[in-house]
């Protein structure tokens, strides 16, 4: 009775820290807000003007003035071997957002939506080839927006 119990509460403890750990929750440790601040500078200064699509623009839950229509954006994208890595703010100063972008060789596309105030705010993998879409686990998520936000604050320090 006494194992059960122990693994009641174990099971309890384990959902309660990864309900509290999801992205967006209340209780989630706050990002680098300065780090996102600090890509989020050298992007405006330094990105190529581009666009951010429609059909990412909608699966992010971003809005855009017409339907259809793509965001004006800035952007920057490096490729390390075969994955590319690809950062984008608004071009314009009525959103606040920064995406980032990871193309594997896999054919795995990696998206990690952030607001410069509240850090991640969704993650989801792409699978052209399958036509598929997916939602990343709390965990997974976080530790792989943190990875790449240290990356893009290396890319912003040196360049």
């Amino acid at each position: 009775m006494r194992l059960a119990a122990c693994v009641a509460l174990c099971l309890t403890l384990c959902l309660t820290s990864a309900q509290a750990a999801a992205p967006g929750a209340p209780d989630a440790p706050r990002v680098d807000v300065v780090g996102l601040r600090s890509v989020a500078g050298w992007l405006r200064e330094h990105g190529s003007s581009g666009f951010l699509g429609a059909d990412v623009a909608d699966a992010m839950g971003i809005r855009r003035d017409a339907a259809g229509e793509s965001l004006p954006a800035r952007q920057r994208g490096f490729r390390n071997d075969d994955v590319l890595r690809i950062a984008q703010i608004p071009a314009d100063e009525g959103h606040d957002f920064v995406l980032f972008m990871v193309q594997q060789p896999d054919d795995q596309v990696f998206f990690y939506f952030s607001t410069v105030r509240e850090g991640l705010k969704k993650a989801f993998v792409s699978i052209p080839s399958k036509n598929l879409v997916a939602p990343l686990e709390p965990y997974e998520a976080e530790r792989n927006f943190r990875a790449e936000l240290l990356y893009w604050e290396d890319k912003a320090a040196t360049r």
